[in-house]
């Protein structure tokens, strides 16, 4: 397979640029313990080709020859439960060299796959209980790959990072009680358009690299050179690079041996112990990672003492992914460190010229957003507003069809491979697609068969799952004229961001429609990267005419289109509003067409949640919120 393996892989020392995520793979090749990379970065930017080559520059290891989980011959501590048994027992265990494995972890992989499950193949013959491995088995003393690691569904995410921080995977299911090792390097890649990662995944990995196309022409007309090369004769362009490959796997090799003679000085300690804390990185990760990594980068050098330089290499790799303590903190701006008597150029004259050009900026945005109607607009920034907390749903899972999924809404489902196992039943009308194998033995022993046995439908049984199934959440943003009063819209602005966190928390679809002039307009079709909504809900100008009825109108037209693509969606609307409109829709009176709108909603079960701005014990006037109430059933809120 090896030959075919680098016909099929495009050379590690062949990719163009990227300097930053080679090292950064190269430092947790040749220490693990740094906890691995992430990619951060658009589509087409090489993430994935990364990874991949770097299977080919990866040394050989050590195994035994005859376990499934790669384990270590010479360390009894990396071991799995049968093979310590045989080492405890003073037998040689038969040794073997393999090459470190890439196992690519697919964004649709089952908890069983994962972990692994019973050998139904074994237990039908003999009728004996074995385990067969799983993926992080396969990935034990290798690279673990997660390509699009922000969309992996959140029961595997957890399953996967118990494993990574015990380094062992323990399973105990159907009378199986077997652990095993699980030291990987940890390797995800992301756009971050596609979505926020959770920050319990986020700490996980010890080094993050934004990724990005090179904007020099001379290097992309270079990357098309080797790309089109390599897809005409892969097996000359390898040859070509056969020679750098066999030195970086050299390189690695000896900076391995190099690694525990690395010294680090106190003084660069101490820089960076200040650093961290100046930047308010609250994580111990943070500095293990960083020095771990300076150790790396300087044993690649052929060094046994960390420098300055290699330094400021590893925090640029280790702390930058670190520096927010909420998901959407600003981070402070992170400095190179400097030495003792190092004079440094002082920031805040800049500082404060950015200062002045931002508010220049913003003038003339406003501006020219206030010429650009008939009426006259402002931006008022969002003010810190409190909002009830948003419980999670549990419904029905007859209509679910197990797309992305959120943490907002619980199903249970019958017959589908995802989720968490609860029960199992025999299985009803559709074919037979999440079979519980272990319980259709047991039935089938009841039914008096004798191994080896051979299953028919009446033995058969399918699992009962707990999963989550998709949600969008949809924004109504009132931004007319009549949310200046008093500055509600600031408030307004301030409850939209707190449902972006939470919607981000729920890991929730975001959707952003805003009414204000003549019609709503949808400003962020639905989405999970949630910084744009945020900034989107930030800049969105304030004034004009108040088209409740176009809001209501855009919600059940987005709803619909996302339902096309998924019935199993949930949509769940949330109106901020001092419940005025002004603008009918059809021709109609006004008020006909809000509680035409809101039977729509109500039928097409959307739930909506309203937020009143104009606060507890103001009289209404006239609002159109209590008719929303009645007829939608909607959730209504003072602020």
């Amino acid at each position: 397979m090896e030959p075919r393996e680098k016909r099929l892989v495009f050379p590690f020392s062949a990719i163009v640029g990227q300097e930053k995520a080679k090292l950064a793979l190269l430092c947790v090749a040749v220490n693990p313990l740094i906890g691995g990379v992430l990619l951060k970065g658009d589509k087409g930017t090489g993430k994935s080709t990364l990874v991949r080559a770097l299977a080919n520059v990866l040394p050989e290891i050590e195994v035994v020859a005859d376990c499934p989980f790669n384990c270590n011959p010479r360390n009894p501590l990396e071991m799995c439960d049968s093979c310590y048994e045989r080492y405890e027992n003073g037998e040689e265990l038969p040794i073997a060299k393999r090459k470190m494995r890439v196992v690519d972890l697919p964004l649709s992989v089952t908890i069983d796959r994962l972990v692994g499950t019973v050998d139904v193949e074994r237990f039908l013959k003999e009728g004996k209980k074995a385990l067969q491995p799983g993926i992080l088995a396969e990935a034990n003393r290798g690279v673990l790959y997660i390509d699009e690691v922000n969309l992996l569904d959140d029961y595997i995410a957890d399953s996967l990072l118990d494993a990574a921080a015990m380094g062992w995977n323990t399973i105990e299911r159907e009378g199986i009680s077997f652990r095993h090792p699980a030291r990987f390097i940890l390797v995800g890649s992301m756009n971050p358009e596609e979505g926020e990662l959770r920050p319990q995944i986020l700490d996980r990995f010890g080094l993050c690299v934004e990724v990005s196309a090179p904007m020099n022409p001379e290097e992309r007309i270079e990357i098309v050179k080797r790309v089109e090369e390599f897809h005409e004769d892969p097996i000359s362009f390898y040859k070509k690079f056969e020679s750098e490959e066999k030195k970086l796997t050299e390189r690695i090799v000896k900076a391995r041996e190099i690694l525990p003679k690395v010294e680090i000085s106190d003084d660069l300690l101490k820089l960076l112990a200040e650093t961290v804390v100046n930047l308010g990185i609250k994580t111990n990760r943070a500095e293990i990672a960083t020095i771990k990594t300076a150790k790396a980068i300087a044993a690649l050098n052929g060094r046994r003492r960390v420098s300055l330089e290699d330094l400021e290499k590893a925090m640029e790799l280790a702390l930058p992914h670190r520096l927010r303590d909420r998901p959407f903190q600003k981070p402070p701006r992170m400095r190179p460190p400097k030495p003792k008597d190092g004079k440094g150029h002082d920031h805040k004259g800049d500082h404060k010229h950015e200062h002045k050009k931002e508010e220049k900026g913003g003038k003339r945005n406003q501006e020219s957003q206030s010429r650009g109607t008939g009426n006259l607009e402002q931006n008022f920034r969002s003010s810190e507003a409190k909002i009830p907390r948003i419980e999670s749903r549990n419904f029905d899972g007859g209509e679910f069809r197990g797309y992305r999924s959120s943490r907002d809404v619980s199903v249970t489902v019958i017959n589908f491979p995802r989720g968490v196992p609860v029960s199992y039943l025999p299985p009803v009308n559709g074919g037979i697609k999440d079979v519980d194998f272990y319980n259709s033995l047991i039935w089938a022993v009841l039914n008096g068969k004798k191994p080896p046995i051979k299953l028919d439908l009446n033995d058969v049984r399918v699992r009962v799952r707990k999963t989550k199934a998709p949600t969008l959440w949809v924004l109504l943003l009132d931004s007319s004229g009549s949310m200046a009063v008093q500055k509600r819209i600031s408030i307004a602005k301030g409850i939209a961001e707190k449902l972006v966190e939470n919607g981000y928390t729920k890991r929730s679809k975001m959707a952003l429609i805003v009414a204000k002039g003549n019609q709503a307009e949808i400003f962020v079709p639905p989405t999970k990267n949630y910084w744009e909504v945020l900034e989107k809900i930030e800049s969105v100008p304030t004034g004009g005419r108040t088209p409740l009825s176009s809001a209501l109108y855009n919600l059940l037209l987005l709803a619909n289109r996302e339902r096309m693509k998924d019935k199993s969606v949930k949509v769940r609307a949330f109106l901020i509003t001092d419940g005025k409109a002004n603008v009918p829709l059809f021709g109609k009176r006004i008020k006909e067409e809000i509680t035409e709108l809101a039977r729509a909603l109500k039928k097409r079960e959307i739930e909506l949640t309203i937020y009143d701005t104009r606060g507890r014990g103001i009289n209404p006037g006239l609002s159109y919120v209590p008719i929303l109430e009645r007829v939608a059933r909607a959730e209504v809120h003072k602020v």
